[in-house]
């Protein structure tokens, strides 16, 4: 099927702040979602929808975030097609549930091919594959280890390893510094060695786009801060931002105005 538009997003991170400015997070992203079915836009999701999240399948627990988002995604992934979903540091504990509720799940990364454009799209945090030289750090390698998840499970039960990490999600985020320099360098490599016309991730946090002399490369940034996204229409892409009042996909060029 083909779509006027391709929308990418990253980096929600529900259940990261009080309630008031998660319920506002929400509320704007399920807007958005409902914009996209009206309008037939596709969807992908680049990781780190929730800030923190792991079901227990043999315990049948699946944690209480975002419920109302995950009904909206669910709409969507029926009525339009399926949501691409790349799992990011923050949510790959996902054993069964967003596959029920209709995402297209992805552990890696996505090659994927838009009209006559080429495009990478992956969380940031690395890869577990040798087609493309970016390997995940060993730390996050083992967190996404199954033997590690085995470990995990069966020392704390549901509540309490989804308290600890939550409690580890905000240590993390308090000691991350943003640096753009990482994922702009590993970009540029990717594009030295493969035939692609834009790359697309999130992870740092910082929306932008870098030209290079093979490719572009966007990083789509934060929704839960900068309401930030990539939007892929004639055979362009490019960053924008929603505006949820006027239910209006907006330049990013125009926040930086209002900055």
């Amino acid at each position: 099927m083909k779509y006027r538009k391709h929308l990418f997003i990253s980096d929600v991170h529900l259940g990261a702040f009080p309630t008031k400015i998660n319920a506002q997070i929400e509320e704007d992203l399920i807007c958005l979602i409902n914009h996209c079915i009206d309008e037939r836009y596709r969807i992908y999701v680049l990781g780190d929808l929730f800030d923190y999240w792991m079901e227990y399948p043999e315990k049948g627990f699946v944690p209480a975030l975002g419920r109302k988002v995950l009904d909206a995604f669910e709409k969507y992934n029926h009525t339009v097609e399926a949501a691409v979903f790349i799992t990011g540091n923050h949510d790959n504990w996902t054993f069964g549930h967003f596959a029920k509720r209709g995402f297209d799940i992805e552990h890696n990364f996505r090659l994927t091919q838009i009209q006559q454009k080429r495009l990478l799209l992956m969380h940031g945090d690395g890869v577990a594959a040798s087609k493309i030289d970016f390997p995940r750090a060993a730390f996050h390698r083992l967190l996404r280890s199954n033997s590690f998840v085995n470990a995990y499970q069966t020392v704390l039960p549901p509540r309490q390893g989804l308290a600890a990490m939550k409690m580890f999600s905000s240590f993390s985020k308090k000691n991350n510094y943003l640096n753009p320099e990482p994922l702009n360098r590993q970009a540029k490599k990717i594009f030295n060695k493969h035939n692609l016309d834009f790359i697309l991730s999130g992870h740092d946090h910082i929306p932008r786009e870098e030209t290079f002399r093979n490719g572009t490369y966007i990083n789509l940034g934060t929704f839960f801060k900068h309401r930030s996204l990539a939007v892929f229409e004639d055979n362009k892409l490019s960053l924008s931002i929603w505006d949820a009042d006027t239910k209006s996909l907006l330049p990013f060029s125009s926040m930086k105005k209002q900055a």
